[in-house]
């Protein structure tokens, strides 16, 4: 299986889920492949953000070899599943897209754990430190449903 994560910048949330979905793809020995992007160009070869590499080492999840990159319409071809980490992110792969995007392969990431909720994870790109410390417990909590949902495929 191939997941992108996506928000929007690719330097906040979305790096966070790629190295946590990485990091306990890796636990289970499963044989999928997760990667993230962003769908504003804003950071395009960046380095996540220092709060969201301290709050994974803080966990043991090293994201620090992470760069942003730009989702494409060609990302539709190239991943099983796409997960938005928020409704304006979903609206905006849409967009991408256009008529060729399959949406069918597109969720929203909280949906996952609260089916049917269309929650978005909060952006904590303008706060504090503190403010990645729910995120992180957030996007935890999904990619371990994540796993439990799809491993057994």
């Amino acid at each position: 299986m191939k997941i992108l994560m996506v928000c929007l910048g690719n330097i906040c949330r979305s790096p966070i889920a790629e190295g946590l979905l990485r990091h306990k793809i890796q636990q289970h020995g499963l044989d999928w492949k997760v990667a993230s992007a962003g769908t504003e160009p804003y950071h395009v070869g960046s380095a996540p953000h220092e709060f969201s590499q301290n709050i994974c080492a803080m966990n043991g999840v090293d994201i620090s070899s992470q760069r942003a990159r730009q989702f494409t319409a060609a990302d539709f071809g190239q991943y099983d599943k796409i997960y938005a980490m928020a409704e304006d992110v979903y609206e905006e792969i849409k967009r991408i897209g256009g008529r060729k995007g399959d949406m069918s392969k597109v969720e929203l990431f909280l949906n996952e754990l609260e089916p049917s909720s269309n929650a978005s994870v909060p952006d904590p790109w303008s706060g504090q430190e503190d403010a990645y410390v729910p995120v992180y417990n957030m996007i935890d909590r999904t990619c371990d449903a994540i796993i439990a949902k799809y491993s057994y495929f």
